[in-house]
């Protein structure tokens, strides 16, 4: 049923359930399992308040790309053999549809909550944005 799923991770508890259900569902169905993590370039920014210093940036890349690997080392050690990782930048909800769009994804899981900055809050949160604006099936995981 799924040959492609997408975990949306930032480390987050609901994001370990979501990585927990899509190892899950790669496993009944033999899927390849993409655990992909976004660093919101508004984050950055600092929303336009202040630059953030460049050891705090590096940190951030550091912090994400750690992440995705132990992610991805769980993935494995629970029997999932065709795993990948990939640490992204820019608009969290965005850069996961289109990182599904390209890569031909049939499902995306995301936790209902993740890491939020102030901006995620005004404008809503990630995975709302994911499943109003997804072309394929999303699973939210609370």
């Amino acid at each position: 049923m799924f040959k492609s799923i997408i975990v949306a991770y930032d480390g987050s508890e609901h994001a370990n359930k979501a990585l927990d259900i899509g190892i899950d569902l790669a496993k009944k169905y033999g899927s390849k399992l993409d655990i992909v993590e976004v660093i919101d370039t508004a984050m950055l920014t600092g929303m336009g308040l202040a630059p953030v210093p460049a050891e705090v940036v590096d940190q951030i890349y550091g912090k994400a790309k750690r992440e995705v690997e132990m992610a991805k080392n769980k993935a494995i050690q629970a029997g999932i053999s065709n795993v990948g990782g990939e640490t992204l930048e820019g608009d969290p909800a965005s850069s996961i549809l289109e990182y599904a769009g390209k890569n031909g994804a049939d499902l995306i899981v995301t936790g209902s909550r993740g890491l939020s900055t102030l901006k995620r809050i005004v404008l809503g949160s990630v995975s709302s944005r994911i499943v109003q604006e997804s072309k394929i099936p999303v699973l939210v995981v609370k």
